[in-house]
């Protein structure tokens, strides 16, 4: 299955999440990955970036969703919130 991101951001709790179109992911915590999803905002979430960056969580957040069977795309649509054009950048590089 695939499906597209409808939003990345990063949070008030400074955590980066991604909102998928469709997809849902609410066994998530069984890949016990640290990527956890929210019902309540239909997105699924990293921690905050301490030992690890906010492209590692998003290379972990999308290995998640993988690893439920969803290939989760960035298409020209996604909506960024609070994520600066570095990180923008390097997030796009990374599914180039």
């Amino acid at each position: 299955m695939e499906d597209v991101i409808k939003e990345i951001g990063i949070d008030e709790e400074q955590r980066l999440y991604i909102k998928p179109l469709s997809a849902k992911f609410s066994m998530m915590y069984r890949e016990a990955i640290e990527v956890n999803w929210n019902q309540n905002t239909m997105a699924l979430y990293g921690g905050t970036p301490r030992k690890w960056s906010y492209l590692d969580w998003y290379k972990q957040i999308i290995k998640g969703a993988s690893l439920q069977g969803c290939l989760l795309k960035l298409s020209v649509q996604t909506k960024w919130v609070n994520v600066p054009q570095e990180l923008q950048t390097q997030i796009a590089e990374h599914h180039a």
